[in-house]
């Protein structure tokens, strides 16, 4: 095969590959490639890249205000779920999380395994405190919040929010495991109940910051 003709073939194989997985900017979940995503964002600007191997990267620049969530996992959640990630790059500016995050139904919840942050430590000096649990080489305080008519996967919606909190953030560049069924059980003990799970991806999560993040996630 002549090499102009070698060259084309790769421009072209190039040219469809980026086409056939362009970058994300508007809300939306879905799946790409066989891996389930979720976007989201409200003001400011936020783009998400998803790459082949259960990787994304999404860089985002939000006004005071606003909230960015993206990621990619199953689309629907399993409690028994070992989730493994490496986070190649994670730099939540002011304000932002990398957490396994989902949703359940009948209750509506939203919960957060948080496994690193930037400046302002989750979820505030607000949320109640409810006990610790000890998973996977660390520890976590479990906190629980409430949202009073805010977006939700039901729209908007009054709804409880259930949080891990790792004690000491896990480190960038190497392979991490959550078992969630550890923060399952504890929050069961404290009082917060699940009901059928719906998506759950490991995500990055800004609040009114500008930040980037790298993260490859698999079971």
């Amino acid at each position: 095969m002549s090499r102009p003709v070698l060259l084309s073939l790769l421009c072209a194989a190039l040219t469809a590959s980026c086409a056939s997985n362009p970058p994300i900017t508007e809300n939306a979940t879905g799946v790409r490639d066989g891996r389930f995503h979720t976007f989201w964002h409200d003001t400011g600007a936020g783009e998400m890249r998803l790459g082949r191997d259960g990787s994304y990267s999404v860089t985002w620049r939000l006004g005071e205000n606003g909230n960015l969530v993206a990621g990619t996992g199953w689309a629907r959640g399993s409690t028994d779920r070992m989730v493994r990630y490496a986070a190649r790059t994670f730099d939540p500016g002011t304000n932002g999380y990398l957490t396994l995050y989902g949703w359940s139904r009948d209750p509506l919840v939203e919960y957060y395994v948080v496994e690193r942050w930037g400046d302002f430590v989750p979820p505030g000096d607000s949320a109640a405190f409810l006990g610790t649990v000890d998973s996977d080489g660390g520890t976590y305080r479990i906190y629980r919040t409430r949202r009073v008519n805010q977006p939700s996967i039901v729209g908007t919606a009054t709804f409880d929010q259930y949080w891990s909190v790792r004690t000491s953030m896990r480190p960038l560049g190497r392979e991490n495991v959550i078992t969630f069924s550890n923060h399952v059980a504890a929050w069961e003990r404290v009082g917060l109940t699940l009901g059928t799970l719906d998506y759950q991806v490991m995500a990055t999560e800004g609040f009114g910051s500008e930040g980037r993040s790298d993260v490859r996630v698999w079971e």
